[in-house]
């Protein structure tokens, strides 16, 4: 078969939107209108789960190869740029399926592919709702890429519809699979280094541009890529060349969640977890280098978190907690993390010469009463304590104030990405770690601080239950903007 875009002659995007889409019934804004979800397909003993790719670039193409690995069969694939999508068809034809079939637009594909289980979903964020919610409507699995919306009204969105349809759901932050992820959580909860207070979290992120404007020239569409599609939800503006399309989108208000919604799903997910952290109350930012248009160049985030249960000690609650995110190389002062600076001792320049000991580009840095937590790099693991009568920073593994605590949560077997695959082939929604009753809740505290971003200098308060501002009226309009006419999640 031909490795190039195969779509049916003569299926407009008019027709579609007047037939298929419409037959799936609860595709309104703020809605929770009823449904009747499909069931699962039948299949027959030792039948693979039909997977379905939207997205195949970038972690799209990692996240279908590694579907595959874990036992899915590729049978549609939809992405909406052409070379891109046939890149990847290449692959998959040679390897798993010569008839996966090609489309550009996921809502005529899932209208038109019945026999799909379920779909990775890996897009620009401001696309990941409405591909998801039309998938789950539908009855499929969808496993979706951090961060796991563009906005705060979508998250939630998504974690309902994954309550009302029951499908199996999981968030990409793979660190959530780890074994050492999940030891942190037991330890900190345990309360090894004590009650926790105060926690900074740093990253060596944005590598893509932030802190620019919109460029003024307009640039021809390739006729491999179909613009309008890649806007999708978006107001409408001129495609640029080598501006957004492929990796530059992230810094873009319009299409990304800059720096803090592309790596606080990692950084973030063991305190989140451990520390039980909820909605914040409080949420402030410092920027450098913002403009109209996207993200700053450099930031830090204060969230203050309230006094809140323990989970690990049903009756007790746990103490307010302060948070401090970093961003666009700046982090928390080496003082305060002397312990780190020190274990991670002196570098090299290009040319050999040895240079000083500084922080990493990227951790996280538990204060307790006990002592300190520091969770190298950005997936929860690689994690070091040192109590306070202790001179160094030593792994949890070997620690001996660690050792006595009990495992308490089960481990992963095979990782993030097997994890969700054999809850699919369980049927069991509430298997998956990073399902989105967690990762919803994680995605939206995450994107308070994004809206932080937005209105930096302004101490916000926040109503999370009702996703609001009392004191500053105008974070409303990043809670659920408005979509370009023709979209709806």
């Amino acid at each position: 078969m031909d490795n190039k875009l195969v779509v049916s002659a003569g299926y407009s995007r008019r027709d579609f939107l007047r037939g298929s889409l419409l037959t799936v019934g609860a595709f309104a804004l703020g809605g929770c209108a009823t449904f009747s979800t499909p069931r699962p397909r039948v299949r027959k003993p030792g039948e693979k789960l039909n997977l379905a790719g939207i997205g195949c670039g970038g972690k799209g193409d990692s996240d279908i190869s590694e579907m595959v690995k874990s036992g899915m069969n590729v049978i549609a694939l939809c992405d909406v740029d052409e070379v891109t999508l046939n890149k990847k068809a290449e692959k998959i034809r040679k390897e798993v399926n010569p008839d996966v079939r090609l489309y550009r637009d996921f809502r005529e594909m899932l209208a038109k592919e019945p026999l799909i289980d379920a779909c990775t979903i890996s897009t620009p964020d401001h696309m990941h709702a409405p591909a998801a919610s039309m998938a789950m409507q539908l009855g499929k699995h969808v496993y979706v890429q951090k961060p796991l919306t563009h906005t705060m009204w979508e998250a939630r969105r998504l974690r309902d519809l994954a309550r009302q349809t029951g499908v199996v759901t999981q968030m990409g932050n793979q660190g959530s699979a780890s074994s050492e992820m999940r030891r942190g959580v037991e330890l900190l909860q345990a309360g090894v280094i004590g009650q926790v207070k105060e926690v900074h979290v740093w990253t060596n992120r944005p590598v893509w541009p932030q802190g620019i404007e919109r460029p003024k020239q307009v640039d021809p569409v390739p006729p491999t890529l179909d613009w309008d599609l890649w806007l999708g939800v978006a107001p409408e503006r001129p495609y640029a060349k080598d501006t957004y399309h492929t990796f530059k989108w992230r810094g873009w208000y319009d299409f990304g969640t800059g720096a803090l919604g592309d790596m606080a799903c990692h950084t973030c997910n063991l305190p989140f977890r451990a520390l039980n952290l909820g909605y914040a109350t409080e949420v402030e930012a410092v920027t450098e280098g913002a403009t109209s248009e996207t993200f700053p160049l450099h930031a830090k985030v204060t969230f203050q978190f309230p006094a809140r249960p323990n989970p690990a000690q049903p009756g007790e609650m746990l103490p307010p907690v302060k948070f401090f995110w970093y961003e666009g190389g700046w982090k928390p002062g080496e003082e305060l993390c002397k312990d780190v600076v020190e274990f991670t001792g002196p570098g090299r320049d290009k040319n050999g010469k040895e240079t000083p000991a500084k922080l990493p580009g990227s951790g996280c840095y538990f204060i307790g009463e006990k002592g300190r937590l520091f969770s190298r790099g950005d997936y929860g693991d690689g994690n070091f304590i040192r109590l306070n009568d202790e001179p160094k920073l030593r792994s949890i593994l070997k620690h001996e104030a660690c050792l006595p605590v009990p495992e308490t949560l089960p481990r992963s077997k095979g990782g993030n990405y097997k994890e969700w695959v054999d809850a699919c082939e369980a049927n069991t929604p509430d298997a998956p770690y990073s399902r989105f009753e967690i990762a919803a809740y994680l995605t939206e505290i995450i994107l308070v601080g994004c809206i932080a971003l937005r209105l930096p200098g302004k101490k916000i308060q926040w109503d999370g239950p009702n996703m609001r501002s009392p004191n500053t009226p105008e974070a409303a309009q990043f809670v659920n903007p408005p979509y370009r006419k023709g979209w709806k999640v």
